[in-house]
């Protein structure tokens, strides 16, 4: 109630048809200016109130009725584009059971990965965003839903048991939106996860180090050429597989707790180097994004 008063004083009008000295004028001067950031102050923690209310709109437009999968056209399509990757969940913590790519066997591309799940397990919203699709296709994805995310990315989640979201639907990172499964094309229980740019189907594991359960960084950046490529950003200590290669990297015997910053360290490299995203890392240590980082400082990694 303190703070509502000052701000109740401050945002008077100050006149003053006699000002006794010059002294008085700079003290008007002054506790203008304190009104004019206060407003600024409360203008901007509104906005903040209003993201947090819910996703921005102008991402819910194109496409947004279609029944299909991929509701973009390819002439407005950039070459290239920075995505936000921050504030993310992993939809499910089970393992990889497929990757991304062609499948000889089938004689198709294979444009998500699988992850084992058991029946009905919890599947959960990979990024803020809105519900655009639920839908049931039976030589195909069986039940599956589509997010649309602020980012720009779309995330489909499919041979669903059932969903547990409507279409329109706002959701958080985390929230729990389907209860996994084995229907449509499937040989078992499984979650199929995609995540598309504009109706690309990128492969997920250039966007999230599915071992550790983060990101690899905290952008990701869309390219028409290498879009289906995956990144591996793990220290050969790290359980991560090369796709390019097909290689399996062994665990390390010991996984460090900490790590002392070395002269021309940034945040992001160290993360990289310990299979984690910035902002994981940020996270443990208790660190703004303005914070900087200095040689000899102790940095927890878990």
């Amino acid at each position: 109630m303190a703070s509502l008063a000052v701000a109740g004083a401050y945002a008077q009008t100050f006149t003053s048809k006699n000002p006794h000295s010059q002294v008085h004028k700079q003290l008007l001067a002054s506790q203008g200016k304190s009104k004019d950031q206060i407003k600024l102050i409360e203008k901007n923690t509104y906005i903040d109130l209003i993201d947090d209310i819910e996703p921005e709109l102008d991402i819910y437009t194109e496409g947004w009725n279609s029944k299909s999968v991929n509701p973009f056209k390819e002439k407005d399509v950039p070459n290239s584009k920075v995505i936000d990757v921050t504030g993310y969940c992993i939809p499910h913590r089970g393992q990889v059971t497929s990757n991304y790519g062609y499948r000889a066997k089938f004689g198709r591309m294979h444009k998500g990965i699988d992850i084992g799940i058991r029946m009905k397990d919890t599947i959960r919203a990979a990024f803020d965003g809105k519900v655009r699709l639920t839908n049931y296709e039976a030589k195909g994805y069986g039940n599956y839903v589509i997010l649309r995310h602020p980012n720009g990315l779309e995330t489909v989640y499919g041979h669903l048991t059932r969903a547990l979201v409507k279409p329109n639907q706002v959701v958080k990172a985390g929230d729990p939106i389907a209860l996994g499964g084995n229907t449509g094309r499937s040989t078992g229980p499984h979650l199929h996860f995609e995540t598309r740019y504009m109706g690309y189907a990128i492969n997920p594991s250039a966007i999230f180090d599915f071992v550790n359960k983060t990101t690899h960084t905290d952008t990701y950046t869309f390219s028409k050429s290498t879009y289906t490529k995956a990144r591996n950003y793990a220290p050969s200590g790290s359980l991560a597989k090369s796709e390019s290669k097909g290689k399996q990297y062994k665990p390390a015997a010991k996984n460090p707790e900490q790590y002392t910053v070395k002269r021309g360290d940034t945040l992001s490299s160290i993360a990289r180097a310990y299979g984690m995203a910035p902002a994981t890392l940020r996270r443990i240590n208790k660190l703004n994004k303005a914070d900087k980082i200095q040689a000899g400082q102790v940095l927890k990694l878990r």
